[in-house]
């Protein structure tokens, strides 16, 4: 039994994973779970993970789940290049620092802008207040100002001059705001420059391909549920709308 990874790319969570695997040639046997059908509910899915979240990873008997998590069992199972998640003990833990600090803040308010802007429309048939969304897109600046200044600096990529996991997620994450309508790269060089270099690494051809489905306009819309998709999505959505 070989490695499958359980994934839907509309998730920028699973996109990260894939562009992991795929970009250091990692075979995978690719399990595609549907959220917008409620896949990731039914029962078979919940033997592989039962907080019922994607991604997730089987691996013979050995199953896991959380992004970050999975890319780091990668790393090491397939000893790959020491820069994506470096053995030196202070190179990995400035990167375990930028990602925890990732996933507390930036991705969060990423979350909050998506579905505010996206998933209410769809689900609910509003957006959010103004100035619930102008709360967000001023603590988004905060946030920004905050990765460049303390995380990139004058760096090619956040730990340095080679590519790392932590790259790979906030890429991911962050591109997934052009699906909301912002461009926040357009007034930051330091990112627009990080976004290239990441791009020129990884490769658009793979990029592109992992972000397809999540750019596409129908990807999002009520026919492509099914009721038991809509009803959990729903009551996400009126967690953050009531």
């Amino acid at each position: 039994m070989g490695l499958e990874l359980y994934l839907d790319l509309l998730s920028p969570a699973c996109r990260v994973v894939y562009i992991f695997a795929k970009a250091n040639r990692i075979p995978f046997e690719y399990k595609v779970v549907a959220l917008m059908k409620g896949e990731q509910l039914s029962e078979d899915f919940g033997k592989v993970n039962p907080l019922k979240k994607v991604p997730a990873l089987k691996d013979g008997d050995f199953t896991m789940s959380e992004s970050i998590a999975i890319l780091q069992y990668l790393a090491e199972k397939y000893k790959l290049s020491d820069h994506w998640y470096p053995a030196n003990l202070e190179k990995r833990a400035k990167i375990n620092e930028f990602l925890l600090w990732h996933v507390n803040v930036v991705r969060p308010l990423m979350v909050k802008d998506f579905w505010f802007k996206v998933m209410a429309p769809t689900l609910l048939g509003r957006t959010a207040p103004a100035e619930r969304l102008e709360a967000v897109a001023q603590e988004f600046s905060t946030v920004l100002d905050q990765f460049e200044k303390t995380f990139l600096q004058g760096k090619t990529y956040i730990s340095g001059e080679e590519i790392s996991v932590a790259d790979v997620v906030s890429f991911c994450d962050l591109i997934q705001t052009t699906r909301t309508g912002q461009n926040i790269f357009e007034k930051r060089p330091k990112m627009a420059a990080w976004r290239q270099n990441v791009e020129s690494h990884i490769g658009l051809e793979l990029i592109n391909e992992a972000q397809k489905a999540a750019l596409s306009a129908g990807s999002y819309s009520k026919d492509s549920m099914d009721p038991k998709g809509v009803e959990w999505l729903t009551a996400r959505v009126k967690l953050l709308l009531p």
